[in-house]
């Protein structure tokens, strides 16, 4: 019997800390997203900048 909550206890830690990995990861992921974003912004900041230079004809 005690083997049972032993093995039980180790199981609830696991899925616990699968749980916790998980929602962390989500968190993480969804930085990124937003930072991907911001980066095409910028992106498109650059090309309508860039777009606007004209160079002096020689």
């Amino acid at each position: 019997m005690v083997w049972v909550l032993i093995f039980g206890g180790i199981a609830l830690a696991g899925l616990i800390t699968v749980a916790s990995y998980a929602v962390w990861l989500a968190h993480k992921a969804s930085d990124l997203f937003s930072e991907l974003q911001m980066l095409g912004k910028r992106a498109e900041e650059l090309a309508a900048l860039v777009s606007q230079v004209q160079l002096p004809d020689h």
